[in-house]
Formats: C-alpha cells, structure tokens, sequence
C-alpha cells in the first residue's frame, strides 16, 4: 500500500490533472455563487464531461466542482441572505448581518480561509484512515456487507428526508426501479413488460442528471428570484490575522464534526453545518453576539460542511456506498470510466485511487488561491439573472444524457425521470433515498442472495445473526438511526425557526 501511495503521488502532480482540478474549481465557485443553482445540479450537468478525459484528470476535475461548488455557496449567503447551496443555509445566520456592517469581505475570507483549513484537514484523515478501512472490508463477506448496505439505506431514508414513510417509499421505489433489467443472480429478465429496452436495466447516468438537473430547471423557470437592487460596490475591508486566529479553536472544532458527519452515510453537509454552529454558539463565551454578525459563526458552518467532502469518499470507495447525492454522482464517474468503488478497488488500482485522494488534497491549495483572487468577482455573480443561463443548462444537460452512449433512449429516459424529480419536490419528496436505492439495491440483493446460500436457505439460523460483525451491526442499527433521525429533525427545526424569523 506505500509504494500504491508513492506512485500516486507522482501520478497527482501532473499538470493535466491540476489543471483540471483548478477548472473544475472555478466552475464550482461560479455555480456555487449563483443563486438557486445547487452544487449537485452542477455536477450533473458538468459529468459527461469527464467521459472524454481520463480518469486522473476527470474525476478531480468533478471533485473540483465539488468543492468549488459547497464554498460558492457561501457568496449569495453572506451578500444576499440567499444560501447557494443547502451546505450554506448556517451560514445565513451571521453572513448577512456582516454584510450590513460593511464586513461582507471579512466574512467571506473567513468562509474561505476556514473552509480550506476544514477541507484540508479532513482530507488527511481520509488518506490516513482510507487503507485501515480498506483493508478491514477486505475481510468482510456478504452477510457482513449485507447489513452494512441495509443499515446505510435506512440511514439515508431517515436522514434525508423530512417524513421518515416518504423517505422509505422512495427508497423501495429506487430498489424496485434497480431490479428492471437482468436478474444479477439467476440471468432472467424481469419486470421489463416485454419492452426489449429495458433488458438491460435503467442507464445510471440519465437517470442522475433527471432527477437532479431537470427539477432545478423547471422549477427555475416558476419563481422569479428577487434581484439585488443595489450593485455591490464595496465589499469592506480584508480579513486580519487577529480575527482569523480568534475563530481558529471554532475551526478546529467544526472540522472535527464535518470530518465524523462525513464517514455516516445520508447526513451531509448541512447536518454538519447546524452542528458546527449549535457547538459553536455553545461553547461561546458571548453567544448573544451569534446571528447578529459574528465571524465565528461563520467560520463555524463553513469549516463544518466543507469538512464533509474528503470523508464522503470513505464509504464510497472501499465500500461502494455513497454517502450523499453528490457522491452519488461521483459513483456514476467511476462506473463511466471502469471503475466499481468496493473492497477491491484500492487492491486492484491502489496507485490511481491514492492519486485522486492526494488531489484532492492539492486541491486545497489551488482552492485557497483561486478563491482569494476571485472574491471581489464573485461578489457580483449574484446579479447574473438565471434566465440568461437556463437555456444552455437545459442544452448541457440533453446533451450530457445522449454523449454516454449515444443511445437516443437514454433523452427519454432523461425526460421521465426529469419530470418524476420534479413531481416530487413539488409533493416535497426527496429523490435522494431514491436514487440511493436504485444505486445500492444490486448489490445488497447480490450479497444477500450469496448469504442465503451461504445458509443454505435456512432462515431458522440465519447468517446474518450468525455472524458477529454483521449481528453488532444489526443490533447497534436501531440506536444510531434513532440518534441520527431525533437530531436532524431538531435541527430542521432550527432552520424553519430561523427562517420564519426572516420572514
């Protein structure tokens, strides 16, 4: 495994992969800063792209726009109240106030400063716990990743969805959607109502740029946002030295959460956000200050939910389970390029995984120096009208469903679920459980279908509580998800608290 990490080194250094990385950062900045344009709608618009290139620069380049994306949030957030991306909702808590001292440029170097150190710092830990874990999956057989798969499906439905039955409906609906096409076990075609089409299952790639891409569209189109009526002129005075170290202890502490939130599939950057600022506030010695315009409360919600991003790929690439709906999109990178995240992955390309991993951590340097030049610009991207850019994000996004394999099936596939996506955010049904189901429902049907022969059919001595690993996992199962649901619902209160205030 040293020498897959020495070869990696080299391999990240390119300068074909750092350019990209610095393109895909850009790109995710300028998203980010719009508002109303989310980070995973930019990735699904942006993920054909990688096709073309090769994995070593495709796949940093989405993790760019991944990180990009998460910290341009924060720029309509702190000038215009209005949050980028759900990561940046926390942010408006302090943001906007700053912004009406005057100090809309301190607060957004704080945001940078903090979300580089929180990015950076959990980009590490990933690197250094990434082999351990890699290697203890190794060693785990099916009915141990039967109920790994099983327990992360029911954290995701409970976690991302505001109705925990919604939330498993969707969930069984993606799992069902998983098994049109071919029987992974037994070879036989099912539930393809004789339509020759679907024999080979539901393309992934359409599906993810539908439900994620097309919704954010239409519903674009429906409400016109309110516009900045004052150009943004002056953004106050730079960052001091003082005031970053002041909130350095805050950083540290919101990195560890991110870094934790980050390993647990379903939770998220936004979990992460409220609780770096709950714990933040908390640990304050003048919490009143918080909400009137206290840069620790934005280095908190920022350090939080960008120390999310590194962690995230744990359980993605040595289990194959994404952990949210953005790695949900890097899941469908790795498939393009021929690559399955799992146990073997790291065995098997040891050299290109530990590539993308320590570029993602050069990342955070190319991400400091992009992001300090480009503050003052930004700042005036929340004035950009998104009617001038809908028309080529509906181009990019047909476009992107028909390049992966140029099959005219997949725009249909792309407009069915498009609309589906939007059916349901207007029902406020999350497609996340659902697209988490359909990506992880082969695999815990293939491993549960090895378990029973395993136990030879006998449901009486089931494996699955045969096996220690596997029967803690199922025990411990109840108490984390019932810890997991109790806090995001509270923090979703806080939310829906602070937003009735504004309103």
């Amino acid at each position: 495994m040293w020498d897959s990490f020495i070869q990696g080194i080299g391999l990240a250094l390119s300068f074909g992969t750092l350019l990209m990385m610095a393109i895909g950062l850009f790109l995710g900045i300028f998203v980010g800063a719009l508002p109303g344009f989310s980070t995973v709608m930019a990735m699904a618009i942006l993920l054909p792209i990688s096709f073309f290139l090769d994995p070593l620069m495709g796949i940093p380049f989405l993790i760019g726009v991944y990180k990009g994306g998460i910290f341009g949030g924060c720029i309509p957030a702190i000038l215009v109240s209005m949050p980028g991306t759900g990561a940046s909702v926390a942010t408006t808590f302090d943001g906007p106030a700053l912004t009406r001292k005057k100090q809309s440029r301190k607060a957004m170097e704080m945001a940078l400063y903090s979300s580089t150190i929180g990015d950076l710092s959990s980009d590490v830990i990933t690197i250094l716990a990434i082999g351990p874990i890699a290697l203890l999956a190794m060693q785990i057989g099916p009915p141990e990743l039967t109920a790994v798969i099983l327990v992360s499906l029911l954290i995701i439905a409970v976690t991302t969805s505001e109705d925990l039955l919604k939330g498993l409906l969707m969930m069984v609906l993606g799992m069902f959607l998983a098994m049109i096409g071919t029987d992974p076990l037994g070879g036989m075609s099912r539930f393809t109502f004789g339509v020759f089409e679907l024999k080979s299952g539901i393309p992934l790639l359409p599906m993810l740029i539908g439900v994620y891409a097309l919704p954010e569209i239409l519903l674009a189109t429906e409400h016109k946002l309110k516009t900045v009526s004052d150009r943004i002129t002056s953004i106050g005075e730079r960052l001091t030295f003082q005031e970053l170290k002041r909130c350095f202890r805050t950083i540290m502490r919101s990195t560890g959460i991110g870094t934790v939130v980050g390993m647990i599939p379903g939770v998220g950057q936004v979990v992460a956000a409220f609780m770096g600022y709950a714990a933040a506030k908390s640990a304050s010695t003048h919490p009143e200050t918080f909400g009137k315009g206290e840069l620790e409360g934005v280095a908190a919600a920022e350090a939080a939910n960008n120390a999310v991003n590194g962690p995230t790929l744990v359980p993605l690439m040595t289990l194959g389970i994404p952990g949210d709906n953005v790695t949900a999109i890097l899941l469908g990178a790795f498939v393009a390029q021929g690559l399955r995240p799992g146990p073997q992955l790291i065995s098997d390309q040891g050299p290109l995984v530990f590539a993308i991993l320590i570029a993602m951590v050069v990342a955070n340097f190319l991400f400091l120096a992009i992001g300090y030049a480009v503050i003052p610009l930004f700042a005036k991207v929340v004035t950009i009208r998104r009617a001038m850019l809908l028309p080529l994000t509906v181009v990019l996004a047909f476009a992107g469903s028909y390049i992966y394999r140029s099959d005219p099936n997949d725009l249909i596939i792309l407009v069915c679920f498009g609309a589906f996506g939007y059916i349901a955010r207007k029902v406020k049904m999350d497609v996340t459980p659902m697209v988490m189901g359909f990506i992880l429902g082969p695999i815990l049907e293939y491993s549960f279908g090895q378990t029973m022969s395993m136990s030879k059919g006998d449901l009486a001595g089931f494996i699955l509580f045969d096996r220690p690993i596997s029967a803690a996992i199922l025990v411990l199962a109840p108490m984390l998800i019932y810890y997991l649901y109790s806090r995001t619902n509270s923090l979703r209160k806080v939310y829906v608290n602070k937003d009735e205030q504004k309103e």
